[in-house]
């Protein structure tokens, strides 16, 4: 089990899901431990951690541009239960950890993915994690289920002539 496990929140079934998942497990003795669960929103529709609905969400990561969850009392049990948090992370940070991603690891996540890393990233400059903690930080959606900001962030095609030259140039 590791001793962190951080998620995107949206909606937040995916933090109750997986927070209800190592209960059972840990009821029939499948693991000895409890993570604490690490939930991050996007600054710009935050209503957990600002603890109010949020009218008009705004944010460049779609899927969790969400203003009133729909499990958000059950986001807080699994959070205060953990003894984990949640935090906001600005657009910035998302796009920032969403490059990382695709750069440094070869994964392309849709930008509400990278919210997870990018609040990881926000709580590491803290030095809210020990050296040897276990960290497990969820990327919940593939790149191509949100491609405009691939193609806003990624480098313009270079064109170049059709021959053998060109090409080794």
């Amino acid at each position: 089990t590791p001793r962190y496990h951080a998620i995107p929140v949206g909606n937040a079934g995916n933090i109750t899901a997986y927070w209800k998942g190592y209960k059972e497990y840990k009821a029939n003795g499948k693991i000895d431990s409890l993570p604490q669960m690490l939930g991050f929103q996007a600054a710009g529709a935050a209503p957990i951690v600002l603890d109010r609905i949020v009218e008009q969400p705004d944010t460049v990561a779609t899927a969790i541009r969400i203003g009133n969850p729909a499990s958000w009392q059950y986001a807080k049990e699994a959070i205060s239960q953990s003894g984990g948090l949640i935090e906001a992370v600005t657009d910035e940070q998302i796009l920032e950890a969403y490059q990382l991603l695709a750069r440094h690891e070869g994964i392309f996540v849709e930008p509400a993915s990278a919210a997870s890393v990018a609040g990881i990233l926000q709580l590491a400059k803290r030095g809210f994690f020990k050296p040897g903690d276990d960290v497990v930080c969820i990327l919940t959606g593939h790149g191509l289920k949100d491609p405009d900001n691939a193609l806003k962030l990624g480098n313009q095609p270079v064109s170049i002539p059709a021959d053998i030259a060109a090409v080794e140039k």
